[in-house]
C-alpha cells in the first residue's frame, strides 16, 4: 500500500491524505530543538510514522521529551536508536553532523534515508558523502523557519505553515528519497524548492546568517558602551531595536558552527555589505540627502515585495 501510495505521489502535485495509511514504519530525531520537536508533533499529529524514536545526549533534554509525550521510544544510545529507522532526522550542529552519522552508521538497515536541518549544505552534503554506507540515502534539507527559541518545549507544529524548505539533493540523490523528504515538508505546511547546495549557502548567507551576524554585532555593541549610556539604550530601545536583535538570542553553538561552516560565502556577501555600508556612511558624512532617499526608497520597495511574497 505504501508503495502504490509514493508511485501515485510522483505522478500528481496535489496533496491527499488516506486513512491509517503510514508513510514511515519508524523514523528518528537526532537532537530535539526547536526544528526537530516541531517536525516530530507533525508526524505525530499526522500519523506519518509508526513509531517516533528521539536521541539526545543529554538527559534533561531526554526527561522533557518524555514529558512532551511526542516520541514512542527515547534514546541516550545512537545507533540503539536508528537500528530499523526508515528515516533518520539531524537537528544538532551542522559542526557534529558528519561524525555522528559516521558513528551510527553501522546500525543502519539498507534503504535508510538520513535528512537534516542545517542552515548549511555544501559543507554537510560533502562531509556525510564520506561516511554515508552503501544503500543509505542522504537528502540534504533546509526547513527556512525558526524563533529565537531553543530546546523540546519551544517546538510547536505550525512553525513551518507556508515558509520554504529546500532541498540540495545531488544527481546521484535517489529520486525516490527525494520525493519522500518532499512529502513530509509539504505536510508540515511547506513550499519546497530544490537548489545547487552552493547556491543555497550563497543565498543564505545574505538572507539569514549576516542579519544574525549584523544582530550578534550591535548587541555587543551595546555591551561594549559606557554603563549610563548603555542603560539608557536598553530602557528606550523602540520595538524596532527589540525586534532585529531578538534574533540575537539564537542557539550560539549552532551559529558559531553555521559561520565556521559557511565561511566562504559569508565572508563574500560580508564584503559586498560592508561596501555598501561605506557608501552609507559617505552619503552621511557629505550630507548626500538625495543619495539617501533614493537608496531607502528603493529598500522600501524591496522590503514590500518580500512581505508580498510571504503573502501569497
Amino acid at each position: 500500500m505504501v508503495q502504490k501510495l509514493w508511485a501515485y505521489m510522483r505522478f500528481t502535485n496535489k496533496e491527499f491524505k488516506v486513512d491509517n495509511v503510514f508513510t514511515f514504519n519508524r523514523v528518528t530525531f537526532i537532537g530535539f530543538g526547536l526544528i526537530n520537536s516541531s517536525l516530530a508533533r507533525v508526524f505525530k499529529s499526522k500519523s506519518l510514522a509508526k513509531e517516533i524514536c528521539a536521541y539526545s545526549r543529554r538527559k534533561e533534554t531526554l526527561l522533557k521529551i518524555k514529558d512532551l509525550n511526542i516520541a514512542d521510544y527515547i534514546y541516550d544510545d545512537i545507533k540503539e536508536s536508528v537500528e530499523n529507522s526508515d528515516l533518520i532526522i539531524l537537528g544538532v550542529p551542522v559542526g557534529v553532523m558528519s561524525k555522528l552519522v559516521k558513528e551510527f552508521s553501522s546500525s543502519l538497515k539498507d534503504g535508510a534515508i538520513i535528512t537534516d536541518v542545517g542552515s548549511i549544505k555544501k559543507g554537510i552534503l560533502d562531509s556525510i558523502s564520506l561516511v554515508l554506507p552503501k544503500g543509505v540515502h542522504f537528502v540534504p534539507g533546509h526547513p527556512i523557519a525558526g524563533t529565537e527559541n531553543s530546546g523540546p518545549e519551544s517546538g510547536f507544529e505550525g512553525l513551518f505553515k507556508g515558509r520554504w524548505c529546500i532541498l540540495t539533493p545531488t544527481e546521484k540523490t535517489s529520486k525516490d528519497a527525494i520525493e519522500k523528504v518532499k512529502f513530509i515538508w509539504k505536510q508540515a505546511g511547506m513550499k519546497v524548492a530544490i537548489m545547487d547546495a552552493d547556491y543555497h549557502d550563497r543565498v543564505l548567507a545574505i538572507t539569514s546568517h549576516i542579519p544574525h551576524l549584523v544582530a550578534y554585532s550591535i548587541v555587543g555593541t551595546v555591551t561594549d558602551l559606557e554603563d549610563q549610556l548603555k542603560t539608557e539604550v536598553i530602557k528606550y530601545s523602540a520595538g524596532g531595536f527589540r525586534d532585529f536583535t531578538r534574533i540575537a538570542a539564537s542557539d550560539p553553538v549552532m551559529w558559531r558552527d553555521v559561520f565556521l561552516n559557511n565561511s566562504d560565502a559569508v565572508l563574500e556577501m560580508l564584503g559586498r555589505f560592508i561596501e555598501d555600508l561605506t557608501a552609507l556612511q559617505k552619503s552621511i558624512r557629505w550630507k548626500d540627502g538625495e543619495a539617501l532617499e533614493k537608496l531607502f526608497s528603493k529598500t522600501r520597495d524591496i522590503r514590500k515585495g518580500i512581505i508580498s511574497e510571504e503573502q501569497e
